[in-house]
């Protein structure tokens, strides 16, 4: 049975819909609120409410205490929480997009090589001894031509369809992982290696709050084009011959997509290195709360992803005395999810 069959024939889950996702976007303000309070000097949500009154001038603080306040949750954990978030959006609805366009429940964002251009691009500024701001940059256009790659070698076989672009992004995913290998290979074992090795096992602790208030908004544009491409997208689930019929520009809309999501991903990994499952785990649990219906499941899916990155980053920096690399984190907390995703995708996509 097809994959369109399958999204045709399952029966619809429980959804929650629209009147839901403010409920989300408190859980996301409970859950930054709280990831605020945890570090080695521990405050209360009310110190934090203070400190943010202060700058309203709502409330008085002493210059000693406003100081303290000012260093904790500006320059040390409200850049940890706004790259978490959105982050962890990016990656989430970049997924969920991946799985809408190639109609695979299995797709996530690294399908077309996104993941492994951006990570030789980083690898490289680091073997460079390039500053952060040239590893973003330089890992952010890696991801896009890994991506540019896979989509040129699709179309080298005629028209692109969804299986000639998976291949070419399998292929493209591969010689940049090899690329990245040789990187690591001639790097210094004692100085460049540890710290290739550290990136690519992802970590916010390196983001300041310039970097990531200059990040937010990018993700935040690329989020809201993919939400334009929501109900195409729908149509698009059913068969291209269906879409069509739709009068929906099947092209336009998957090259548009993939594009957006490209453009997101990148950027969340030029931002933290490598942070796995999340793109595969956020759309499915969103999925399993609202339903199928991009409209409301890709913005679900950025709340959930945002969600759960920050726990998960909570987790990182509190589990034990010396932080562990999130994408460890991530990684672990994936596999009961992968285990999810295995069991319904025995029944159907729904």
């Amino acid at each position: 049975m097809s994959n369109a069959s399958c999204i045709e024939a399952a029966p619809e889950p429980r959804r929650l819909g629209f009147g839901e996702l403010p409920l989300l976007g408190v859980l996301l303000v409970a859950a930054a609120l709280g990831a605020m309070t945890l570090g080695r000097y521990p405050l209360t949500v009310r110190e934090i409410l203070q400190f943010f009154g202060a700058r309203l001038h709502l409330v008085a603080l002493s210059p000693e205490r406003d100081d303290l306040l000012r260093n904790l949750v500006l320059e040390i954990r409200a850049p940890r929480v706004i790259a978490a978030a959105s982050i962890g959006a990016a990656l989430s609805v970049a997924g969920g997009a991946y799985q809408s366009v190639f109609r695979n429940p299995l797709a996530s964002p690294g399908l077309l090589g996104a993941l492994g251009g951006s990570c030789f691009g980083a690898a490289l500024a680091l073997l460079l001894g390039l500053s952060w701001a040239a590893l973003q940059g330089l890992s952010f256009a890696c991801g896009l031509a890994a991506v540019a790659l896979g989509v040129g070698i699709a179309n080298s076989f005629g028209a692109a369809s969804t299986i000639t672009l998976i291949l070419g992004g399998m292929i493209s995913g591969a010689f940049f992982t090899a690329l990245l290998s040789a990187l690591k290979y001639i790097a210094d074992p004692y100085d460049q290696l540890p710290t290739i090795v550290y990136w690519l096992m992802g970590s916010l602790s390196g983001i300041s709050l310039s970097q990531a208030l200059l990040t937010a908004p990018l993700i935040l544009v690329g989020i809201a084009a993919l939400l334009a491409l929501a109900r195409p997208l729908d149509a698009l689930a059913m068969g291209e011959d269906e879409a069509r019929s739709l009068g929906v520009p099947v092209g336009l809309v998957r090259y548009g997509a993939i594009a957006a999501a490209t453009f997101i991903t990148a950027l969340a990994v030029s931002l933290a290195g490598m942070i796995g499952w999340i793109g595969l785990f956020a759309p499915h649990f969103a999925r399993l709360v609202v339903g199928p219906r991009n409209v409301v499941l890709l913005p679900a899916s950025a709340l959930v992803g945002a969600i759960f990155l920050i726990g998960a980053d909570c987790l990182a920096r509190s589990v034990v005395r010396a932080e562990i690399p999130i994408g460890i984190v991530t990684e672990l907390l994936g596999i009961p999810a992968f285990l999810l995703v295995l069991r319904r995708s025995r029944k159907g996509w729904s």
